[in-house]
């Protein structure tokens, strides 16, 4: 992990972060959040045309650039938006060359990176190829160390759009490991995880 992102974490721990504390959102707004992934650099769909299937094409990746290229179209900017708000931007260019007014783009694979910090076996960057949960998450990275880690003070970081500010949600993963509730917690792509450290007088 990069030194900028040990310095956020770190001063997130103190408190001394831009930003709000915030309630882990309930499981229903988790569900429809991560209904659909919003498309980025690395992801692979495939965009299908039922009523013209001359024009399907093989699985592409979303280039650097964040385009991916079709027939007739040529490049159209994928990154940004979701694989339904990217069915809509073919749709509308190839509206006249349709009979069936019908595009679906299918993601075939997405991959993400998340951090994780602080004491557990293996802390920093994490690829992700699916939703992903902060237990998930920790336990990829080698899971707790139980002598320092405090599992009742779990935050996670996350940053969005322009904003300079973070907002970060705390989290109490020992509920979690006693069985008391389920981890409904999904990160999204940047997102750090920074397990506390247990305090100590010693």
């Amino acid at each position: 992990m990069n030194k900028s992102v040990i310095a956020i974490l770190a001063l997130a721990s103190l408190g001394g972060m831009t930003g709000c504390q915030t309630p882990a959102p309930p499981a229903s707004t988790l569900a429809e959040q991560h209904a659909e992934i919003v498309l980025q650099e690395g992801d692979v769909v495939r965009v299908s045309f039922p009523g013209a299937p001359n024009l399907d094409t093989q699985p592409q990746p979303v280039r650097r650039d964040g385009q991916i290229t079709l027939p007739i179209v040529g490049g159209i900017t994928a990154a940004g938006v979701t694989p339904t708000e990217l069915q809509k931007q073919i749709l509308a260019k190839l509206s006249d060359q349709l009979l069936s007014k019908e595009v679906l783009v299918s993601v075939v694979s997405s991959t993400f990176a998340v951090y994780v910090d602080g004491p557990v076996l293996r802390p920093g960057k994490i690829v992700a190829d699916h939703p992903i949960t902060v237990m998930e998450a920790i336990m990829e990275s080698g899971g707790f160390d139980y002598d320092k880690a405090d599992m009742r003070h779990v935050q996670v970081l996350r940053h969005k759009g322009q904003s300079k500010d973070y907002t970060y949600f705390t989290l109490d993963l020992k509920e979690v490991l006693d069985g008391k509730q389920k981890d409904l917690f999904y990160l999204e792509p940047g997102d750090m995880v920074h397990v506390q450290q247990k305090f100590s007088w010693f």
